[in-house]
């Protein structure tokens, strides 16, 4: 007999070996129809099979269904195939390549003599819908390594066979066919083309094959895949919106940045748009001030030695800019690390000193290559609110536990409430012995859950150098930004020759703790545009009120009402154009001024003012004494 055990405890016997699919059927027909694989294996070492693996011996089950995380993979990994089909079917001549799942959905790379246009993918995404309504099954088999290259030589797709051919010899691979059409891929997938439904073809982009710029350019089809109609078209509407919100079409039309081509993934600022920036350094300065941070400032330029004793030249020198000077060669500076550990080192500090932190406001460069660049979200030179901690190991914890305190307060400054920690454990390259790793990972563990948030493992995610906690903000629109960090490092310090003085009088190298809170601006302040909208809050605001006048009679109490608020610290501006006021308003209400105040001869008679706050809300009158009262409570409680 063979037991199997499901997830609620319970088991099944079976006088002989049994699919997952006979198992599922077995509890329910419900189920048998909706189950689309199975995972077998004990809890934390389980693996994800087809509804076709047979069961030989004892063994632990779930069935995985649409509305498991797993079974949504599923289905999009079968999509990208039924993609492949459907371009094979319509393009005979293609060249199927490769095609995964990525975050919201999937894509596949072709080879083909022409670009695909849009109207074939409306073609491709039409012939998708047909194959998935045969219903036919999908099925697997396994070849020998050598005679799979040459089913697919003899298929004509070259670049299948190439892929097969890096695989060692001896091995076997596995296909799965469906219909007419057969794939390489370690699978699992669907049992059948019926169980993808809700699908949509996005965009067409290039691709260089095996992601190296010196082979072809491919075509990659993007598309997206979901379990029900209405998660597919929540989706799509999420994207419109983002559409609507992209921090690139802001920036164009509020006039806060631009990039240009010559000095591509460098940010130029416009007035409007240094402000916001300053607004975000000016708030992140004074947090270092409050939490026991000494602000210091490091080079751009470093000598390529110090990299290299760092540990960061093995892992980074291909994304760094390089320069030369008198036969020495330099690098500008990717991180800000082994700086703030030279300043440590001048001088002797002592275990009294301890902890010691240092924040920057660090000036990076890394060479990203051009087709990643994103706007202000993914540039080459960038500008980090960088801190380093050096302390002792009982210091860890504590530190850790202030570190996200502090952090939730500033991100729910900014707007951001929902936060999601989760800790990166040892990558499989490192440097440091295990017993520090095991005090570095607990540590981290421990704080998060002293703070009482949820915590979340990513197993093998961490640094070369240390684990960390990333904490993952949820913006508007339920996407994720993983902007602040928390990092235990053991080593660079040591590396770099940093000691304290113990109580004891002995020389130890200190603990040094990476963090940051926004970390990239550029990046932070593109997600605080779509986050808001363009619309940000007054505290925020690169202008904050525009005064106008209704007709030039008021020409100079707009230009008290200007100074008033000037000397109260408000960014002003006064409208005194020979335009009509509904003309301002809509102007300046498109510009997403918080406040436009209105000024006409009655508010000038009362010293008032008319005051219109965004979203075409009308406040009414109101004495100007009781609007900067407003407006100071808006900024101090950063609504």
């Amino acid at each position: 007999m063979i037991s199997i055990q499901l997830p609620d405890g319970s088991k099944r016997e079976f006088p002989q070996p049994v699919t997952v699919a006979d198992v599922a059927a077995s509890i329910g027909t419900g189920l048998a129809k909706a189950a689309l694989g199975g995972r077998v294996g004990p809890p934390g070492h389980t693996k994800l099979v087809d509804t076709s693996h047979l069961i030989e011996a004892d063994e632990s089950l779930a069935i995985v269904t649409a509305k498991d995380p797993d079974g949504l993979d599923m289905i999009r990994h079968s999509t990208a195939h039924l993609l492949a089909y459907a371009v094979k079917e319509l393009f005979p001549d293609a060249q199927v390549t490769i095609g995964p799942v990525i975050e919201n959905g999937f894509f596949y790379d072709f080879a083909y003599k022409r670009p695909f246009t849009p109207e074939d993918l409306v073609a491709i995404e039409k012939k998708m819908t047909e194959l998935a309504a045969k219903d036919e099954k999908v099925t697997r088999r396994v070849l020998p390594r050598d005679e799979a290259v040459k089913h697919f030589k003899d298929m004509g797709e070259a670049y299948k066979a190439e892929i097969i051919g890096s695989i060692p010899e001896g091995q076997d691979v596995s296909l799965y066919r469906e219909g007419a059409f057969e794939d390489l891929c370690r699978g699992p997938h669907v049992p059948s083309t019926g169980k993808l439904k809700f699908f949509k073809l996005m965009k067409v982009a290039g691709a260089y094959w095996r992601g190296d710029h010196r082979n072809e350019m491919l075509q990659r089809i993007y598309g997206t895949a979901w379990a029900t109609k209405e998660e597919l078209a929540q989706y799509l509407t999420m994207l419109e919106e983002a559409e609507k919100r992209d921090h690139r079409k802001l920036g164009r039309e509020l006039d806060l940045f631009h990039i240009d081509d010559h000095a591509p993934g460098m940010v130029f600022w416009h007035p409007k748009g240094w402000a916001v920036w300053q607004g975000v350094e000016q708030y992140m300065r004074k947090v270092y001030q409050d939490n026991g941070y000494q602000e210091v400032k490091g080079p751009q330029v470093i000598d390529k030695s110090l990299w290299q004793l760092s540990g960061h030249w093995d892992k980074y020198k291909d994304g760094m800019f390089f320069t030369e000077s008198e036969k020495r060669e330099y690098a500008l500076k990717p991180m800000n690390c082994p700086g703030h550990i030279l300043i440590f080192k001048q001088g002797i500090k002592s275990y009294r000193d301890l902890p010691l932190r240092y924040g920057e406001f660090g000036n990076c460069h890394r060479n990203e290559p051009s087709g990643g660049l994103h706007g202000i979200m993914r540039v080459r030179g960038f500008t980090q609110d960088d801190g380093h901690i050096f302390c002792t190991e009982e210091q860890i914890l504590p530190e850790c536990l202030a570190y996200t305190a502090l952090l939730q307060k500033v991100y729910k400054d900014f707007g951001f409430t929902d936060i999601i920690y989760k800790v990166a454990t040892r990558p499989a390259a490192r440097i440091g012995a295990d017993e520090l790793w095991d005090k570095a990972e607990a540590a981290l563990i421990a704080s998060l859950e002293a703070s009482g948030v949820e915590v979340v493992m990513a197993p093998g995610d961490g640094a070369f150098y240390g684990p960390k906690i990333e904490y993952t903000l949820k913006d508007a629109l339920g996407r994720q930004w993983q902007c602040g960090t928390m990092q235990v490092d053991f080593m660079m310090a040591q590396r770099l020759g940093a000691e304290y003085v113990a109580e004891s009088g002995e020389r130890h190298a200190p603990v040094m703790l990476h963090r940051a809170i926004v970390g990239s601006l550029e990046r932070f302040i593109g997600i605080l545009i779509e986050q808001h909208a363009g619309a940000l809050p007054a505290w925020l605001a690169p202008v904050q009120v525009v005064v106008c006048g209704i007709t030039d009679q008021q020409g100079d109490y707009v230009q008290e009402v200007v100074k008033a608020l000037q000397k109260q610290g408000v960014k002003v501006q006064a409208d005194l154009r020979n335009e009509k006021i509904t003309y301002k308003i809509r102007e300046h209400s498109l510009q997403k001024v918080p406040y436009i105040l209105v000024v006409g001869d009655k508010e000038k008679a009362s010293g008032a003012v008319a005051v219109r706050a965004r979203g075409n809300r009308d406040l009414g009158v109101m004495p100007l004494a009781d609007f900067q009262q407003k407006l100071a409570e808006d900024v101090a409680t950063k609504v």
